[in-house]
């Protein structure tokens, strides 16, 4: 019933009612990011979602447009900055996500939505995570963990995905509040993570060699 019916309705009310309290915040960022930043203000990327849909995901853009001699992007270490750092590890970036939300792409909790490119490489039991909508806060909160591994990652989301229910998106959303004094401390934004496709090509290998 919460799952089906009444998660939605949540989703929508408080969605909307944040982006009311918030819009005045979410102006003074976009300014920011103008000034700090220049264009786009705004970070647009496909991602996949409830039933493996496809969605494009707005968060406010948080890196610099350097590239090279050739005019290839420079790597993603060599684009941050520290406001974008700052913004990554409050999750103020992700603010305009809310409007997702509001579409129906996203809920308030629910696992990561990721990249298409990753789609091939989920263990048949990872899909499960595909089961609910993608969220702006994650499970892996609860269990404190700024920086977890895939595997650990997803590990979350499948029991998140099985066991979704009131008591469990309120206990995420309260953590949520207290893990991003820790991820501010742990210099969350810095963390550049090997990309799945990356990381089970590579073991992949090492299993064929």
């Amino acid at each position: 019933m919460y799952g089906r019916y009444i998660k939605r309705i949540l989703d929508i009310a408080l969605s909307f009612l944040a982006i009311i309290i918030l819009s005045p915040l979410m102006l003074i960022i976009a300014i920011l990011v103008f000034a700090n930043l220049g264009k786009p203000i705004l970070f647009k990327q496909e991602r996949v979602g409830k039933d493996e849909k496809v969605f494009l995901m707005y968060k406010f853009r948080t890196m610099i447009d350097a590239r090279d001699k050739k005019g290839n992007l420079l790597s993603d270490q060599q684009r941050q900055t520290r406001f974008g750092n700052f913004l990554r590890s409050t999750s103020l970036d992700e603010l305009p996500e809310l409007f997702n939300i509001l579409k129906g792409d996203l809920s308030i909790v629910g696992p990561r939505p990721l990249l298409i490119s990753y789609l091939p490489y989920y263990k048949p039991e990872e899909r499960i995570r595909h089961t609910v909508r993608g969220g702006l806060t994650v499970p892996e909160v609860i269990y404190g963990n700024v920086t977890p591994t895939w595997d650990e990652q997803f590990k979350y989301e499948i029991d998140y995905a099985n066991n979704v229910s009131f008591l469990l998106d309120l206990k995420i959303i309260v953590s949520t509040f207290l893990i991003l004094i820790k991820r501010v401390n742990n210099d969350y934004g810095t963390e550049i993570r090997v990309p799945l496709n990356i990381e089970r090509a590579n073991v992949s290998m090492e299993k064929e060699k």
